[in-house]
């Protein structure tokens, strides 16, 4: 069954930052946000075994399968390499993924984060890809492909193993096109030269390409002074031939508004606009920063319990707007409920499932140095 481009939503509802009160998912705020989201016409919803604690699949159940009929939505979710530790692993996620979900069956599925070492090696030790292609047969699995956060090297010899993949989803987004760790520019270009289609996750890097310096913003709004900077940043994705799905992690009703008024009427970058985003990726570029897109797959193993996502983001934050109170206000408040980044002991849970191959350790040295002193 190949994948009609055009039948797709081009905003997809990533159910992974969600909203939280008092520790929780936020069901009710959720809810709110699936139905303005499904009222604009958009419908195809990203989970994982993996996310918020593993508490997102059910949150879907709640949030979207119990309230809509089965038909009227795509679902996604993820099979995680690091979760397995024999073959029988294999359906015993599956099968929770179905209770979970209350879907019956998976309109995409994905083998999580595959990548270099270590999760791709368990993905073909466990005979994963046939495993999948078992479960479309079986009607449980509509469309079968992968999340990547590995090499152009590696993506190239994993599609001529597996021809069978029919989408694949990568990180993409203007400051990463040609970062040479996660090398965005490459991957599209490897895929599409091979016409497979694509999911792009972090099309705002976190958040991070929702704020800019007040002077890149100027530039922006200089140019289209009623869209958010975040607009841009999704526009540049979903302007890419071969991309049927932008996902975004909205976490409230606001981002679910402002990514429903890009992607309503969708107006694809033109020449002067692809220049204008350019400019701004030389120029921000320039400012050192850490890049981390806040996906808390570090946070779960912490044996410390430190936030480290929200600790490279007050250290983001100083190092762009050279001003201290707020960010240090910020980290302030955290530390009383997570813990401090000297509390680290480093053990390298982190750095073992970071999808930005981060030096974590190292990072969170310079950021004792900066926050704790």
């Amino acid at each position: 069954m190949s994948i009609d481009l055009n039948a797709m939503p081009k905003l997809g509802f990533g159910l992974m930052r969600l909203p939280e009160k008092d520790g929780e998912v936020n069901l009710e705020e959720v809810c709110q946000m699936v139905d303005s989201y499904m009222d604009a016409g958009f419908n195809y919803f990203d989970t994982a075994y993996v996310y918020h604690g593993g508490k997102s699949e059910s949150v879907a159940k709640e949030a979207v399968v119990k309230r809509y009929p089965r038909e009227s939505f795509y679902l996604a979710t993820k099979l995680p390499a690091w979760c397995m530790s024999s073959a029988d692993d294999r359906d015993k996620i599956f099968n929770e993924q179905l209770k979970r979900t209350g879907a019956e069956y998976f309109d995409f599925y994905l083998l999580h984060s595959l990548e270099d070492g270590g999760n791709y090696d368990t993905y073909e030790k466990y005979d994963c890809f046939a495993w999948g292609m078992q479960k479309k047969a079986e009607g449980k699995i509509k469309h079968f492909g992968f999340s990547y956060h590995g090499s152009p090297e590696l993506l190239e010899v994993v599609l001529d193993k597996h021809p069978e993949i029919e989408f694949v989803q990568i990180q993409l987004n203007y400051a990463d096109w040609n970062n040479p760790v996660v090398r965005s520019g490459e991957l599209y270009e490897i895929l599409r030269r091979r016409n497979i289609p694509m999911i792009i996750m972090e099309p705002v890097k976190g958040g991070t390409l929702a704020s800019l310096t007040p002077e890149l913003e100027e530039k922006y709004k200089a140019v289209r002074p009623d869209a958010s900077i975040a607009s841009w940043a999704f526009r540049f994705a979903a302007s890419l031939p071969g991309v049927f799905t932008i996902l975004s992690g909205m976490s409230n009703e606001a981002q679910v508004k402002d990514n429903i008024e890009t992607f309503k009427n969708f107006e694809p970058l033109n020449d002067d606009e692809k220049a204008l985003v350019d400019e701004v990726t030389k120029i921000m570029l320039d400012i050192p920063q850490i890049g981390c897109t806040a996906c808390k797959y570090c946070c779960d193993g912490c044996p410390m319990k430190i936030s480290i996502p929200d600790v490279f983001r007050t250290v983001n934050t100083l190092r762009l707007y050279n001003e201290e109170f707020r960010p240090k206000t910020f980290y302030n408040a955290l530390v009383e409920r997570s813990g401090k980044a000297s509390a680290c002991i480093e053990c390298g849970q982190c750095e073992s499932v970071c999808p930005q191959h981060l030096p974590i350790i190292e990072l969170m040295k310079k950021a004792s140095e900066l926050l704790d002193g």
